[in-house]
């Protein structure tokens, strides 16, 4: 097993650890070294079906009533359909450092964006609507980076947040944002015959284990991240040193 293999494993539970304290993250942390390891097609593969298997973890195992908001993902889910078509066009159109380029773009965006995001909760934290076209517009830009990169998420993050939900609500409505869109990115990849996106058995045996370790381990940790002080500065050195991974892998 090559040493970037192991890598892609220990981002892989990171990745899971991270969604599970906080509702994301997953694709973030673990999508550079995947890419980097695997072909695109097949990395986008292995996060739907990782991604899908901490969803229902989440949901299901927990031993408590999810709380998701189903007005914000059922409008968000219908439009990622049509995103992801795009999406799968983009990941067909691009060489492999391009995309790698792409993700490590999206993870240094997504950063940007989320800082920005919390200052302005903290700002005016009180719940409130958004507008009209937020939700079509969530739904089209996540699905369209769920089939090209799967970072997917973060334009869902920024919805929630602007809506100015409980870390609670946020957490269990991400998770079940992410599996329809687990279901949607399987649609499109089927639909535009993207048979090269199927997982090897391998890295699935290998991989299934550890984002199953990585959701449990992640649990015990949201009641302190997501409302801690320290959440935005955790999670910026995180996707900084997911970016320089990323960076590293396109070099080599």
């Amino acid at each position: 097993m090559s040493l970037l293999a192991v890598a892609a494993g220990a981002a892989v539970m990171a990745g899971a650890a991270l969604q599970s304290s906080i509702g994301f993250g997953f694709a973030l942390v673990s999508a550079p070294l995947l890419f980097a390891a695997t072909s695109p097609p097949e990395a986008v593969g292995l996060l739907i079906v990782l991604g899908l298997e901490i969803g229902l973890l989440t949901l299901l195992t927990e031993r408590r009533r999810p709380r998701a908001v189903w007005a914000d993902v059922l409008p968000v889910v219908a439009f990622a359909l049509p995103g992801a078509l795009v999406g799968v066009a983009v990941l067909r159109a691009l060489d492999d450092v391009a995309l790698q380029l792409l993700v490590t773009a999206g993870v240094l965006a997504a950063l940007v964006l989320n800082l920005r995001a919390n200052r302005a909760t903290r700002r005016a934290p009180a719940a409130r609507p958004v507008a009209w076209w937020a939700r079509p517009l969530t739904g089209l830009t996540s699905g369209a980076l769920n089939t090209s990169t799967s970072t997917g998420g973060p334009p869902v993050v920024l919805l929630l947040m602007a809506r100015g939900l409980r870390p609670e609500v946020i957490r269990d409505t991400l998770t079940t944002s992410f599996v329809g869109f687990a279901a949607v990115s399987t649609a499109a990849l089927a639909l535009t015959a993207t048979y090269e996106a199927v997982p090897d058995a391998g890295w699935l045996a290998a991989l299934l284990p550890l984002t199953a370790a990585g959701q449990f381990a992640g649990r015990p940790l949201f009641s302190r991240l997501v409302a801690a002080s320290s959440y935005d500065r955790v999670l910026a050195g995180v996707l900084l040193v997911t970016v320089a991974v990323g960076l590293i892998g396109v070099a080599v």
